[in-house]
């Protein structure tokens, strides 16, 4: 059976920070109906995609899932257990803020399935949560994080954010250091990118906010790799960081170029080919709440736009996906598309390795952290 991840988006939040680029709305009046929808979009795709599939995870994205009752979330994931095999030890993880659940609510997650939890703390920091405009304090930020322990999650995620304006090494420091006290297993260490049509791209047109360097931005991404490594975490992605085994089982999905199907506004989903000369298909939803539901309503899914990915644009994102992560099969890279890859980058790949930038073993080919730093610049250098 092919394994497969599945992603809800749940877009209600209460409030929009000022570098937030995902779709979320801040309105509740159409919960009940999002629900309703969502449960018919179900049901369109697992006539086509449910038979001979086990689902591995679940990922309640957002927005903020957590603002939802507990039997809100329950109530999908029985819908999504009556269409698809889910197997029973799937990862099922729920996006949450500090400030919006307490031990109570936790617990109840953690009664209807939910196995994993990931905490959009992004500061420890007094100042840079104010400037983010987060609706916690630091204060709040740790004790969701010890009541979810308390709770009975033993998979704690958390989202951090460096390279902020003004943030100095010491207080990035700071955040790891709260982090690394904190019964954690998963860190997200993100540097902050400016993406168009958030508040703070504005900010920064408007000449109000000023960022960091580039150059200050690898000092401190270099700096992340070391801190965290040094404290038992091991990077098994660009941005991420591991212990006790607790790599997430729905991101790597993503980077070791399984299928995913997504569920609700601005989903987006993906089906791997790579049988034959077939390539793949990505497919995406409105993102609009008011246009999804009319979608529905009217066809029983919400695509918006398609695409079909040739084998050679599949082995781009293969090898991206692949190197970026854990590192690249080459006997897996050449059963899928054969050798003349390799034989085209040999040399670039040895010139990468010999300035430790690459390491090769057991036929992987893995960044160093050197590598990790410049991973977009190497692999733009990369012909297909």
């Amino acid at each position: 059976m092919k394994e497969t991840a599945i992603y809800i988006h749940i877009p209600f939040c209460d409030h929009k920070c000022i570098y937030c680029d995902f779709y979320s709305i801040v309105s509740y009046e159409n919960v009940s109906s999002y629900l309703i929808a969502l449960k018919k979009e179900i049901d369109f795709f697992s006539e086509k995609y449910s038979e001979d599939r086990k689902i591995i995870s679940l990922f309640f994205g957002g927005g903020t899932p957590s603002f939802m009752e507990p039997e809100y979330i329950s109530e999908i994931i029985r819908h999504l257990k009556k269409n698809f095999h889910l197997v029973d030890d799937a990862e099922i993880t729920l996006e949450t803020n500090p400030g919006t659940v307490s031990k109570e609510k936790l617990r109840k997650f953690r009664e209807i399935g939910i196995n994993r939890i990931s905490i959009g703390i992004q500061s420890f920091d007094e100042d840079e949560l104010k400037f983010l405009t987060r609706i916690h304090d630091s204060k709040t930020a740790i004790k969701t994080v010890q009541d979810a322990a308390y709770s009975g999650f033993d998979n704690i995620s958390i989202d951090l954010i460096f390279n902020l304006p003004k943030q100095t090494k010491e207080i990035w420091r700071s955040n790891l250091e709260q982090a690394a006290k904190l019964p954690v297993k998963h860190i997200s260490a993100y540097s902050l990118i400016l993406e168009r049509g958030t508040i703070l791209n504005k900010m920064v047109l408007d000449g109000k906010v000023k960022m960091q360097s580039e150059d200050y931005d690898a000092d401190l991404y270099e700096f992340t790799i070391n801190f965290l490594t040094q404290h038992g975490y091991d990077q098994y992605e660009v941005s991420n960081f591991a212990r006790d085994d607790k790599e997430c089982v729905h991101n790597n999905a993503y980077w070791r170029y399984k299928d995913y199907l997504s569920f609700g506004t601005s989903a987006h989903s993906f089906v791997n080919l790579l049988t034959g000369k077939a390539g793949g298909k990505r497919w995406w939803n409105y993102s609009a709440l008011n246009l999804y539901n009319r979608a529905i309503e009217k066809n029983g899914h919400a695509v918006i736009g398609e695409e079909l990915l040739t084998q050679n644009e599949m082995l781009e994102e293969y090898v991206m996906l692949a190197l970026r992560s854990k590192g690249l099969d080459l006997v897996e890279l050449k059963n899928l598309f054969g050798g003349n890859w390799f034989e085209k980058n040999k040399n670039f790949l040895n010139q990468l390795k010999n300035e430790s930038f690459l390491i090769s073993k057991n036929n992987l080919l893995a960044f160093t952290p050197k590598g990790y730093a410049i991973c977009d610049e190497i692999l733009a250098k990369l012909e297909s």
